[in-house]
């Protein structure tokens, strides 16, 4: 009891600091007020509840959020986990900090499809309260710090989940806001549980090499503290090496041992004012050999999260590249705390004074993707928010941020619709390119537009980066093509339900039809037919949910049959089963699966008798039991086994995933098997060929449909060139 007084005490202390006039007893009648109402509720760790808010409400504190948000913070799970409610928070403190705590609130009372529209609509529940008040993701950044700071404390298959979301969606959302200092600890936590014997390596490593890194960095501090003092520059010099995270991925994606790269040491330079950022750069330069094209002027040119520095890379006396980073003081509480840097309120009434603008793009995501079903949505918000970006120019000088990748059309769209909807053409640095083009930082883009152009071509949303872009050509041909998108989307459809061997008459009959255009929200046929024709909903999502249609309507047909008239199961009874096979001819006999071609139900099987370990299961296409069929001492020792009912039981098979290599596309692979609720065994990467990685994956499935979805859902991700069952 006396730790989580003192817990309340020390954050009392950080409050006071920066904020001497806070209302201390109101922060401590919402701490009272949160521990009376969590009551006897522990943490994992056997810990009061409470201090999973009070710690929450400390991290808050140290970025220097208002008093609001910090009451929020204490009382942040008390609506999701307790009988307090929206009413009772406003009442006793506040409309505002009701409001925080209601947008930091999941959705709890919804019953959803899959994990994947869960997460959406809480994501997107917490957007638009976000896009109202930024302070509710500040909370939830804090909460979700805090959760990851702890996860030693639960289970393994909860550790992976609640990382692999932190990694895809939190993580990069304090890069959106500027909070590296949050994001890089995020990354750090996250990836010990995401590749835990990688890390280990890391760690390992670098604590032998600790005291040849701390010599480096020392010295070259000493160098430039005293070269700067030497002409009267006010500064802070300080070194590190690079977080955890930054080198894993970039020994990942370079396929780099730690030893191999070379710019693992950073210096950050702080100054009083812009004057001193480039006098100290010039500075840097004649101290040490810059490496031409990698120097960035973030000051000139700042990233839309507001960060800005100077960066230069250079060559020590000692051959050992490293990086610089400089910027005043204020540049450094912004590329610290980003957004909360910028995020003031007026004394005692929480009004916004910050610049709207900042947080437009919220706006612009939630208002261009409110249509869109789960997983567009999440793919929309991975892009839009967290992918790498590419700067660009107008002919006029102002700077358009886009995504990677993005090509000409992405940049007209970005600018109004009706500039992609006339679009005839594009220059880059004064020369005429294709709309493929890919653009890249720096070019200077202009558009050429006619007003009798046709309008967008359907061949552009293959070829589109932006989800900015993809929704406005969406949206014209939904508006101006009608009539061709009901045709297209019909055949489209069809197409589809001859490859999913479903025909045409079953998918339309009335009972499944009506359910499948209620579920997707459409009238009438055509309605759903012109939003396939217009990009809005795949042919193949409505196909899907026509087959669980079909299986719901079977399943309920037999559920109705009488007792007598249910079909028995044929099952050999004269044989046991073990792990869900029966072995024809044998009973009370060993069964293990063979660790070559790691069967699993629904694969055509057959057994093998070993010498003294029982009967091992193989697939039919095992390469090991085709190969034994030319020998006549083995071909005797093949038997007959079958599957039976196996019920809810797991069984581990392992697939092969050849990818391309880029930044987050094997959390992308994680994160697909993670939407499905697959359970990942083992998950390990190694070169392949030039510019591939081959991972592979151990599962464990139900039967062989299950496998089956799972490899559709790996192979439809950008990057993904085969996936394949493992055999041998």
């Amino acid at each position: 009891m006396s730790s989580v007084i003192e817990k309340y005490h020390d954050l009392e202390a950080v409050i006071l600091e920066y904020m001497p006039s806070a209302n201390i007893e109101r922060i401590r009648a919402a701490f009272e007020y949160a521990r009376k109402s969590h009551g006897t509720q522990l943490r994992k760790q056997g810990t009061e509840y409470i201090t999973h808010p009070l710690a929450a409400a400390e991290i808050v504190a140290e970025i220097g959020m208002d008093e609001d948000s910090i009451c929020a913070a204490l009382l942040h799970d008390c609506i999701e986990d307790t009988v307090a409610t929206h009413e009772d928070i406003e009442k006793l403190f506040g409309k505002d900090v009701a409001t925080l705590v209601e947008g930091v609130t999941k959705l709890t009372q919804v019953t959803y499809t899959s994990v994947e529209e869960e997460q959406m609509e809480n994501m997107r529940k917490m957007l638009f309260a976000m896009a109202k008040d930024i302070r509710v993701i500040l909370i939830k950044l804090a909460d979700r710090l805090h959760n990851v700071r702890t996860l030693q404390y639960v289970s393994e298959i909860k550790q992976r989940e609640t990382a692999l979301e932190t990694m895809e969606m939190y993580a990069p959302i304090a890069h959106r806001l500027g909070m590296q200092r949050i994001k890089w600890e995020l990354e750090d936590l996250s990836i010990k549980y995401l590749d835990p014997v990688a890390v280990n390596d890391i760690v390992k490593e670098l604590d032998q090499r600790h005291i040849e890194d701390e010599a480096f960095l020392n010295t070259v501090q000493s160098r430039l503290t005293e070269r700067l003092g030497e002409y009267g520059i006010s500064c802070q010099v300080s070194g590190r090496v690079k977080h955890i995270y930054s080198i894993y991925r970039k020994m990942f994606s370079e396929k780099k041992l730690l030893s191999e790269i070379l710019d693992l040491h950073a210096f950050r330079v702080i100054v009083n004012d812009i004057a001193d950022c480039y006098n100290v750069l010039g500075h840097i330069h004649e101290l040490y050999r810059p490496i031409p094209g990698c120097f960035k002027d973030y000051i000139g040119t700042p990233k839309p999260n507001m960060y800005q520095s100077l960066h230069t890379n250079v060559i020590g006396s000692e051959g050992v590249p490293f990086e610089v980073q400089i910027r005043t003081w204020d540049m450094h509480q912004t590329a610290e705390y980003g957004i909360a840097a910028h995020w003031k309120y007026k004394e005692g009434k929480g009004g916004k004074v910050a610049d709207e603008e900042k947080f437009a793009w919220v706006r612009r995501l939630l208002e261009s993707q409110q249509d869109a079903d789960a997983q567009e949505f999440m793919h929309a918000l991975k892009i839009d928010m967290f992918a790498d970006e590419v700067f660009v120019f107008t002919p006029r000088g102002d700077v358009i941020n886009l995504p990677v990748g993005s090509t000409p059309i992405d940049f007209a769209y970005s600018i109004h619709s009706e500039v992609g909807n006339s679009m005839t053409g594009a220059m880059v640095n004064g020369r005429l390119v294709p709309y493929a083009h890919i653009l890249n930082n720096g070019d200077i883009v202009s558009i050429q537009t006619s007003k009798s152009a046709k309008g967008p071509n359907r061949d552009w949303l293959d070829i589109i980066k932006s989800p900015e872009a993809r929704n406005k050509i969406r949206q014209w041909f939904k508006k101006e093509k009608r009539e061709e998108n009901v045709m297209h989307g019909k055949l489209a459809f069809e197409s589809e339900l001859r490859h999913a061997k479903i025909p045409l008459a079953d998918a339309l009959r009335e009972e499944v039809l009506s359910k499948v255009l209620t579920r997707a929200s459409f009238g009438a046929l055509d309605e759903m037919y012109a939003a396939i024709g217009y990009g809005g909903i795949s042919a193949q999502k409505v196909v899907n949910r026509v087959r669980e249609e079909l299986r719901s309507a079977a399943k309920l047909k037999k559920d109705e049959l009488p007792l007598e008239e249910i079909p028995e199961p044929k099952i050999n009874n004269s044989a046991k089963h073990y792990h869900g096979v029966v072995v024809e001819g044998l009973d009370n006999c060993l069964v293990k699966f063979a660790r070559c071609c790691t069967p699993i139900p629904g694969d055509a099987i057959v057994g093998f008798i070993t010498r003294g370990y029982g009967v091992s299961v193989h697939r039919q296409d095992c390469h090991n039991y085709i190969a034994s069929l030319n020998d006549p001492d083995e071909t005797e020792r093949w038997i007959r086994v079958s599957w039976v009912d196996t019920g809810d039981s797991l069984y581990s098979t392992t697939i092969e995933v050849q990818i391309v290599d880029r930044t987050g596309i094997v959390v992308d692979v994680a994160s697909a098997l993670n939407t499905l609720k697959v359970k990942i065994s083992s998950f390990n990467a190694r070169p392949a060929t030039a510019g591939m990685t081959l991972i592979t994956i151990v599962v464990e499935v139900k039967n062989r449909d299950e496998l089956i979805s799972a490899m559709a859902k790996i192979m439809s991700i950008s990057g993904v060139s085969d996936v394949r069952r493992a055999d041998g």
